[in-house]
């Protein structure tokens, strides 16, 4: 019997997503064999020898830390910038979104700071401050601005009607604030989200490779390319792209689950 693709069947374009990503993926590795070939060199590996060095990575670890404390110290300073981030900005855009004379105030103040790279942040808070807490702040200005500006986005965004109509309907301005703006802004919340998880990400792994003391992969890819370990340093950059992906892919996840259930999808 012969198979017969079907548009219309999520399960076969999911299998057809999943087709094209292998053999993309399939591409890259071929493509990377290629060129470390035609390079010839020590500091660009193969796929086989960085996946041997993956291996042993997991099994035995660096410098006297297994391989899953490494990773999840990278984590765990990464989840405490974003939390800081997140916690900080909701409010914040909330109301600058919300109030015209507020964000006049605040934003020439704003756009002082955001222009400034946020690794450029790093040697500041990390020597500056305190080796353990300068990465969550690095990761926090990374995700800071980007959940800042798509909250004050979401909010001007709002159809005034929504507004209008709660006013017609006698609700007062908190009720207006809590009732129809924070939830019109969510969606961009989200895609804050997303954004701040990508730069966040590669805010800790630079901010890492500052600090002498933490044991993160930022930490091991500097000390591991310090001693040319080159099939170990790109075995570490595919831990990392792995990582970014995950990330990246929760906040996906959690967007369009989100934007289906207010409705938007």
């Amino acid at each position: 019997m012969m198979f017969k693709y079907d548009e219309n069947n999520k399960y076969h374009r999911f299998g057809r997503t999943c087709m094209i990503v292998f053999l993309s993926l399939i591409m890259f590795v071929e493509i990377w064999w290629l060129l470390s070939i035609m390079a010839n060199t020590n500091v660009f590996p193969t796929p086989a020898e960085t996946f041997e060095a993956l291996i042993d990575f997991f099994n035995n670890g660096y410098s006297h830390q297994s391989a899953w404390s490494i990773i999840w110290s990278s984590l765990s300073l990464f989840i405490e910038g974003f939390l800081l981030a997140l916690v900080i900005a909701l409010p914040l855009g909330l109301f600058l979104g919300y109030s015209k004379m507020l964000n006049t105030f605040v934003t020439p103040m704003i756009e002082v700071l955001r222009p400034i790279a946020p690794i450029a942040w790093a040697p500041v808070f990390i020597y500056g401050i305190n080796y353990s807490v300068g990465p969550i702040l690095v990761v926090f200005i990374g995700i800071f601005f980007p959940l800042l500006t798509n909250i004050i986005f979401g909010v001007k965004k709002i159809d005034q009607n929504l507004v209008d109509a709660a006013k017609t309907l006698g609700a007062n301005k908190t009720q207006v604030f809590t009732k129809v703006m924070v939830p019109s802004a969510v969606p961009y919340l989200m895609n804050g989200v997303k954004i701040g998880l990508g730069v966040g990400w590669m805010c800790i792994v630079a901010a890492e490779m500052y600090s002498p003391v933490s044991i993160g992969v930022g930490y091991c890819l500097q000390s591991m390319c310090q001693n040319s370990l080159w099939p170990s340093v790109f075995a570490i950059l595919v831990i990392i792209a792995i990582l970014g992906i995950l990330t990246t892919s929760v906040s996906e996840y959690a967007q369009k689950t989100i934007a289906k259930r207010m409705g938007m999808e």
